[in-house]
């Protein structure tokens, strides 16, 4: 994100920034998130399929993201929205499991062996950011999954329906709530800018999936 964006964001307060960060640097911003090739055209079954299992990949296993920061989160005001959280995203990690079940076989794909040690290296490195002893860190990670799910969301009920699945409700915290426990918990500079520095470092992963799917979705165009 440039840095006067960030900046901008900052001086309106941590709800806006996060909604700042989301919206320029989060999986909404990314071509392949809202691309016909993905989500309607003659091969979007197979590039849907190959979407669900490397973000089951990324945030299918247990413990995730949200249930490594409430271990390191220790402020009264986000226990709740941690709970609700990790609740809801339980669900969330169950319909990824089901939709790669559904969905059957990963696509073939050149490079497929570099694909999932990369993929697994991004896995990793959102744990070790998710258990950062960096005050404020593990929450924004986790709050700025939680605000980016909405769009990653929009990618697995496509699947859903080309897969004939029924599609679950959302039960996660709302933006609203979400903005609200951020505004308690960032009380001084230095949360702030960890909480920041996490939800950036979470954003950047899921970019960085994107444009690994959108690759590989190139790699079998002439397969």
């Amino acid at each position: 994100m440039q840095v006067n964006t960030l900046q901008s964001a900052q001086s309106g307060g941590i709800g806006d920034m996060f909604d700042a960060l989301v919206e320029a640097e989060g999986s909404g911003a990314h071509r392949h998130v809202g691309s016909a090739e993905l989500l309607r055209g003659s091969h979007a079954t197979r590039n849907l399929a190959d979407a669900a299992h490397y973000l089951c990949v990324l945030h299918g296993r247990h413990p995730g993201v949200i249930d490594f920061a409430a271990t390191k989160t220790a402020h009264p005001a986000a226990r709740d929205w941690l709970i609700e959280a990790g609740d809801g995203f339980a669900r969330e990690r169950a319909y990824l499991t089901k939709l790669t079940v559904a969905a059957g076989p990963i696509p073939s794909t050149p490079g497929q062996a570099e694909c999932e040690s990369a993929v697994m290296g991004q896995r990793h490195a959102l744990e070790m950011l998710a258990q950062s002893d960096r005050n404020g860190c593990a929450l924004g990670a986790a709050i700025a999954l939680v605000l980016d799910w909405s769009a990653i969301r929009h990618v697995l009920d496509h699947t859903a329906e080309r897969l004939g699945l029924m599609i679950p409700q959302v039960k996660l915290p709302d933006d609203r709530e979400t903005r609200t426990v951020a505004m308690a918990v960032a009380e001084t500079s230095g949360v702030e800018r960890a909480m920041a520095f996490g939800a950036q470092q979470i954003l950047q992963q899921h970019r960085g999936l994107w444009d690994i799917l959108e690759a590989r979705r190139l790699a079998r165009v002439d397969l």
